[in-house]
């Protein structure tokens, strides 16, 4: 019994071979109905004509030459379930094809001749590719009309009602995929749009019912359930508008597309929605992003991303490998996060697993990256790697020095070595008039690209590593990975020594504000303390940020990347700043509770390094305009030459290589003497 039941189950479950023997037997039985009906049309239906008899010697070359043509244009590839209107443009091709063959093999100076086709009436090959094409095609979509048209009416309401903002392509992808899933999650009652041309019209036969305007109203009239924001380039201001307006008529659902960045791949369905969240309601911007020229900018390039595994770099990661890259590496200290990137690069880019690298090391440790770019030879680095959160530098400045001063130095110096044609460096606005140790180590990151740019060949590569292997011992401890034996000296041969490029390196910085949702960021925080019930803390009640979400900083560091033709130093335009007591505000409301009175907010008194507003745009540099509109270039007009830069790191690596009381006193102190507007 058992065994039986397995024949039947194998018998019935699908495959590729049994889904093209089906096809196959139901064309012949098609075609064999197409030329009977053509015939029948030929004789005017006379119905004392031997139509069979007539067939018997022609049928043969009909159903071969036709199978044929469904051959070389795929049609037995086509995927019965999601038929589009490129494989019904196929099987038009393919009858085309067919039929002219039928008619030239009719020809009276035929190849070959006599032949049974000669002298064929051409009326019934006009008639009988109609009727094939009409059998045909309608056998491939049938399975879709079912399940998308007839069953929609057939079966009653299941999911939830929805409104679906946004009558794009977007809104019809989303529409489509509540078809394929019989309506079991949302049901769709209507569009909004706001085109008002659109008004009155039919998505498969869903009505666009107004504009974005009648939302509230719109709402209350059909007792709308669930609100599907579909429209992926939106201002926060438009969505904040939404987001209010759906809330007030106690919509309970609200979901919102996601920021597509797989453009070959730019399908939508329900499982991609995400929730709304308070990033999309108070960084999300509308961004032009020129992507073929990103995509001409990295495509079949290596890039090696240091920091992969923080926010910065993972979302840099994922957004490099959505415009093809030729390799791609990973470089980080955090084992765990590198673990992390891996699983997620398997799950949403898995053609690139094979061209990952995923490469532990610290970028205080020159052997290790000249190890690593000695291996993979990338072309463009972006370095994201660095210690960002302004209290702990403060308390850590010896740090802060190791890893974003001489960090970046290292990485540096491995690119110009290596011959990398681009380097990025990821840059903060708290450089801009820096109030904190975090800022001023920046800054003087900045100043080493700048001074690096077009280095190659000039590079004073006797002098400078010399002396770089004499001074900074980088102390063990916070990273067990790290030697204790002096920067330059760490077990370096001959053989994994970079050879110095003619090429020059082009080195550009790119600044920006503050992301939501980064790793340590107030955001995080917040939700933390939201989580027990509050207080949520704020440390001044003016204090302001400027935001952006990290998506979107990403793709404008990608198009400043682009952009860059070396020595720039780049400044995102982030947009209007946030007061951090209103996001606290606006987060509390997300979640349904009331600030003050369900949660309250506490002020705790800025902590050491804060100051109250950053400046990305100030009038100590100013900006010029780029091509792009949210890009712009700082000016600087007074930089530090290579000659500089190689003293200024002597000086810290003397203070580096000593041990007293007063060292974190000496590092500020330093940061004064080269830091300008640097103010604690």
């Amino acid at each position: 019994m058992i065994e039986s039941r397995g024949i039947i189950e194998s018998i019935i479950r699908t495959s590729l071979l049994k889904r093209t023997l089906f096809f196959v037997l139901a064309d012949i039985i098609l075609i064999i109905f197409s030329l009977f009906i053509a015939f029948a049309v030929h004789f005017d239906l006379n119905l004392n004509i031997d139509y069979l008899e007539i067939m018997d010697e022609v049928l043969l070359y009909f159903i071969v030459v036709k199978l044929l043509a469904f051959a070389i244009f795929r049609i037995y590839k086509i995927t019965w379930r999601y038929v589009g209107i490129t494989d019904l443009v196929n099987i038009v091709f393919s009858l085309i094809f067919a039929e002219l063959l039928l008619i030239v093999l009719s020809l009276p100076n035929s190849i070959i001749s006599p032949f049974v086709l000669t002298g064929f009436p051409k009326r019934v090959f006009v008639v009988d590719g109609i009727v094939s094409l009409f059998l045909i095609a309608g056998l491939r979509i049938s399975k879709r009309l079912y399940l998308e048209v007839i069953r929609e009416k057939k079966f009653i309401q299941k999911g939830k009602k929805a409104i679906i903002l946004g009558a794009g392509n977007t809104g019809e992808m989303i529409l489509r995929d509540m078809a394929r899933q019989g309506y079991g999650e949302f049901y769709p009652i209507g569009f909004l749009d706001d085109d008002r041309s659109k008004v009155g019209a039919y998505i498969h036969g869903v009505k666009i019912l107004g504009t974005t305007g009648t939302l509230e109203d719109v709402i209350a009239k059909n007792a709308v359930e669930a609100m599907i924001i579909a429209i992926p380039r939106l201002n926060r201001k438009k969505l904040k508008e939404m987001y209010d307006a759906a809330k007030k008529a106690d919509v309970k659902t609200i979901k919102i597309v996601p920021r597509i960045f797989d453009f070959d791949k730019p399908d939508i369905n329900l499982k991609a929605l995400e929730d709304i969240s308070v990033e999309d309601l108070i960084g999300r911007q509308v961004i032009q992003i020129d992507y073929k020229r990103i995509r001409d900018f990295i495509k079949g390039k290596t890039v090696l991303v240091t920091g992969a595994g923080g926010s910065i770099g993972s979302e840099l990661v994922m957004q490099v490998c959505a415009f093809q890259p030729g390799r791609i590496v990973l470089f980080d200290i955090d084992d765990t996060e590198l673990h992390n990137m891996s699983i997620r690069m398997k799950k949403n880019h898995p053609e690139l697993v094979a061209d990952m690298n995923l490469a532990i090391g610290d970028v205080r440790d020159r052997d290790r990256v000249s190890e690593v770019f000695g291996v993979f030879r990338p072309q463009i680095v972006f370095h994201a790697a660095a210690y960002k959160h302004v209290p702990m530098m403060e308390y850590n400045p010896k740090e802060a020095v190791k890893v974003n001063i001489f960090g970046t130095h290292i990485i540096a110096s491995a690119a110009t070595e290596c011959g990398v044609e681009k380097f990025i460096m990821i840059s903060t606005d708290k450089a801009v008039r820096p109030t904190s140790i975090m800022g001023a180590t920046k800054r003087v990151a900045e100043e080493i690209c700048q001074a690096m740019n077009g280095s190659g060949e000039r590079r004073a590569e006797s002098g400078g590593q010399r002396a770089e292997g004499r001074g900074q011992r980088a102390e063990s401890g916070e990273r067990d990975n790290v030697s204790d034996k002096p920067e330059g000296e760490r077990g370096l041969n001959s053989s994994s020594r970079l050879t110095p490029h003619a090429s020059r390196t082009q080195f550009i910085s790119v600044r920006f504000g503050n992301v939501l949702g980064s790793r340590g960021s107030v955001l995080p925080l917040f939700m933390e303390q939201l989580k027990y019930g509050g207080p949520l803390t704020v440390t001044h009640k003016d204090m302001v940020r400027y935001f952006m979400t990290i998506p979107e900083a990403v793709s404008l560091i990608l198009q400043a990347s682009m952009m860059g033709e070396g020595g720039e130093v780049f400044v995102l335009d982030m947009g209007e700043p946030v007061r951090i007591v209103e996001l606290a505000e606006e987060l509390i409301g997300l979640h349904g509770l009331k600030p003050y009175r369900d949660v309250d907010i506490e002020f705790t008194g800025m902590r050491p390094g804060e100051k109250l507003f950053e400046e990305i745009l100030t009038a100590e540099e100013g900006t010029v305009a780029s091509r792009h509109e949210k890009v712009f270039v700082a000016r600087n007009s007074e930089k530090y030459s290579l000659s500089d830069i190689e003293k200024i790191l002597k000086e810290f690596r003397e203070l580096l290589s000593g041990s007293s009381a007063d060292d974190d006193a000496k590092v500020r102190e330093l940061l004064k003497k080269y830091v300008r507007h640097y103010e604690e």
